[in-house]
């Protein structure tokens, strides 16, 4: 099973992005062929700056591998370096309708948050089944913000393969519902568009002063605390196993703690969970050469298959050689 998924290299990761899609790409290269891109020319429909795009992207590499993915077992590469999808994405234009595109969701909100209308923003759907079906691609975890984007490459997949055969594999999409939404510090969804994010990489002194923002109710130190509606539970048990959640409900209903009390557990626990990926991010961060080195070769592991694909598309199509 072929599984496929990118996270757009956007700057700072945070917690939401850790347990809504990154933790279940290291759980997947144990028991798949997985295929993570960095999808810069994506990137390019929100962020206008080169610098910051070119640092960004390797950036997001490096923090992927920090988190656990493992090029020996996944296959890692940058969007850019596999031109193909771009011609892919050329003729898939010409069998997707205009109101396929229309309906799209994503278009629609980032218009209303202030961005540009443009033709890559609206037809940034096609580019995306282009990602999915040039690497037959059988599984696609997303968001559920990034169902209808799948969907879409459903029905362009089906429209080609009708017109000449079994050519696409038409792909599925996986959403862990458990993990699906990351509740932020004030306890809405974990986003950078909201400032409400935890940063899995800032230091120490930082940290501490995000977790002291989370917001809380105002129940005295001695009284039970409902943990159900509590932020502060709601991310630590994301660190928790079932045991450790069921002594932190004690804690809770017992009284006698206060919200600082389990701020600071927060803390220490968010701090512990990631020390590894510090230590490994420090050393990719000194080692540039062997993170370019990696990318080349998953690009080139990426461009074999494309390239497959593409003779025998551009064959179908007309494209003379």
């Amino acid at each position: 099973m072929r599984v496929l998924t990118g996270i757009q290299p956007s700057g700072a990761l945070h917690i939401g992005n850790y347990f809504g899609a990154i933790k279940q790409m290291v759980d997947l290269q144990e028991k798949s062929d997985l295929f993570i891109f960095i999808p810069n020319y994506h990137a390019l429909t929100s962020l206008k700056n080169a610098p910051a795009l070119k640092q960004n992207t390797l950036d997001a590499a490096i923090n992927f591998m920090a988190l656990g993915i493992d090029p020996s077992k996944s296959t890692l590469w940058v969007q850019s370096d596999v031109k193909e999808v771009l011609e892919l994405y050329w003729i898939l234009s010409g069998y997707t309708p205009m109101g396929l595109l229309e309906r799209a969701h994503s278009y629609k909100d980032k218009v209303a948050k202030g961005i540009a209308a443009n033709h890559s923003l609206f037809s940034y759907p096609v580019l995306m089944a282009a990602d999915i079906l040039l690497y037959d691609a059988d599984v696609i975890p997303v968001g559920k913000d990034q169902i209808q984007h799948v969907e879409i490459a459903r029905d362009i997949a089906i429209k080609f393969n009708n017109d000449f055969g079994e050519i696409f594999t038409v792909p599925t999409f996986k959403v862990e519902e458990e993990v699906a939404t990351v509740p932020g510090i004030d306890g809405a969804k974990m986003s950078k568009s909201y400032g409400n994010t935890i940063d899995i990489f800032c230091g120490e002194k930082e940290l501490k002063k995000t977790i002291a923002r989370v917001v809380t109710d105002s129940t005295p130190l001695e009284e039970p605390k409902d943990y159900t509606t509590c932020n502060v539970f709601a991310l630590a048990k994301l660190f928790l196993k079932n045991d450790e959640v069921e002594a932190l409900k004690e804690r809770y209903t017992k009284g006698g703690e206060g919200y600082g009390h389990f701020k600071a557990y927060l803390n220490e626990l968010i701090w512990n969970y990631f020390a590894s990926a510090r230590e490994k991010r420090a050393y990719f961060l000194d080692h540039p050469n062997e993170v370019i080195e990696i990318l080349e070769a998953g690009a080139q592991k990426a461009r074999t298959i494309a390239s497959e694909k593409m003779k025998i598309v551009r064959d179908l199509v007309g494209i003379y050689r």
